[in-house]
């Protein structure tokens, strides 16, 4: 790979981070937001980089016109670094998607932490819960508090091999895609939508084994599924998004 090349890959590596950073959310799909000003960073340096050696060349061109010149170039790379210039191109003109229905498909679902102690739930019909409380609740909770109360929950949809019921789920990141974890309730009572849809799902346990008890099913007879607008950045278990 000769210098101009170089300066190429700097400056197409330079420019695809920052349009994935800076001037787009494209760079939620695969990081946590607290990651984004490094990526910012990154694309200026690279950035500079690539015009900072462009512009040395051409004054170290100008100034030895021709004189010094050993009859071989010292310059060249390995040939594998040719595939650097794939990623650079994709952040630019066609980016990967974000994860969703097909990971969380084929990963378990995440293991929730043990809790202590739980605080009495607020009175609120049908009341906001994320799926990792609902987890806990489910199978953690002695109180039974769970036991009756309608709640609603937020995510992705997910299919499930067989049919007749559904994943509700939420991938969730600590430092980028690669250490994505997935949490889910499986939902009943309701027809599949689409893969990858984010939906409102308000309904009731669904009974099965001991409450309170790892035996316990995570899972919710939907009472009603309701469609939302796809989160900027859904790689968080957060509270349910309004209905549209």
């Amino acid at each position: 790979m000769r210098r101009p090349l170089q300066v190429t890959l700097l400056v197409l590596s330079g420019l695809g981070l920052l349009h994935a950073s800076l001037f787009t959310d494209v760079c939620l799909r695969y990081v946590k937001p607290g990651m984004r000003p490094l990526l910012v960073g990154s694309g200026f340096v690279l950035l500079v980089l690539g015009i900072a050696e462009a512009a040395g060349r051409r004054g170290r061109a100008a100034g030895t016109d021709g004189a010094g010149h050993h009859g071989h170039d010292h310059s060249a790379m390995p040939r594998v670094a040719w595939l650097l210039l794939l990623p650079a191109l994709s952040l630019l003109f066609y980016a990967p998607p974000a994860l969703g229905a097909y990971t969380a498909s084929r990963q378990p679902a995440k293991v929730v932490d043990q809790r202590d102690g739980f605080d009495p739930l607020p009175r609120t019909s049908p009341l906001p819960i994320t799926l990792t409380d609902f987890t806990t609740r489910v199978q953690q909770d002695r109180s039974l508090a769970i036991r009756g109360r309608t709640v609603r929950m937020s995510g992705l949809v997910t299919p499930v091999p067989g049919g007749g019921s559904w994943d509700l789920t939420r991938i969730i990141i600590s430092c980028c895609a690669a250490d994505a974890q997935s949490v889910k309730v499986r939902i009943y009572g309701s027809s599949v939508p689409p893969a990858d849809t984010w939906v409102s799902v308000t309904g009731n346990w669904h009974p099965g084994g001991k409450l309170g008890t790892r035996s316990a099913p995570v899972a919710l007879d939907a009472q009603s599924v309701r469609r939302i607008p796809k989160p900027s950045n859904g790689y968080q278990d957060a509270l349910p998004f309004p209905a549209s």
